[in-house]
């Protein structure tokens, strides 16, 4: 057998229906949508989620909450994930990134204060809380909000 003499079996292949070709031919003139109307026009049909004058389900649902639009997400860093880092080192967004302790590149890194720190560093990030700004202090270390 060769790649030429390949043919799909009988009836797997199936030719479409030629719709608006005469009268006789069962689907002409109006080819099957009706007389006039919204689905007999060329690129006629509802839109999705019409019910047909009902009121829609988007619109019966009752909505609750808020999403504030002006509001700053922030990449969140403990103080007890900075012991990793030797102490006098700089850290900042780039040097988290970098040791795999922030994933986010567009979100600014704000520092909070779980844990203790053992070793003095400099810290320059985009927020921080009070308790973690007193623990940086206290390792003898300063904080930079930029």
């Amino acid at each position: 057998m060769r790649l030429h003499e390949l043919s799909p079996e009988k009836g797997a292949k199936k030719s479409k229906k030629r719709v608006g070709r005469g009268v006789a031919s069962g689907q002409g003139k109006t080819a099957g949508r009706g007389t006039k109307g919204l689905n007999a026009r060329s690129g006629g049909g509802v839109r999705p989620g019409y019910e047909g004058g009902q009121m829609p389900l988007q619109r019966r649902l009752p909505k609750r909450g808020f999403r504030n639009l002006f509001k700053k997400e922030f990449s969140i860093v403990n103080i007890r994930d900075l012991n990793r880092f030797e102490a006098g080192s700089r850290v900042d967004g780039e040097a988290l990134r970098a040791a795999g302790i922030v994933k986010d590149r567009d979100k600014p890194v704000k520092l909070l204060g779980q844990g203790e720190l053992g070793v003095s560093v400099e810290v320059k990030v985009a927020a921080v809380s009070r308790s973690a700004r007193e623990k940086v202090q206290a390792a003898g270390g300063k904080v930079e909000v930029a």
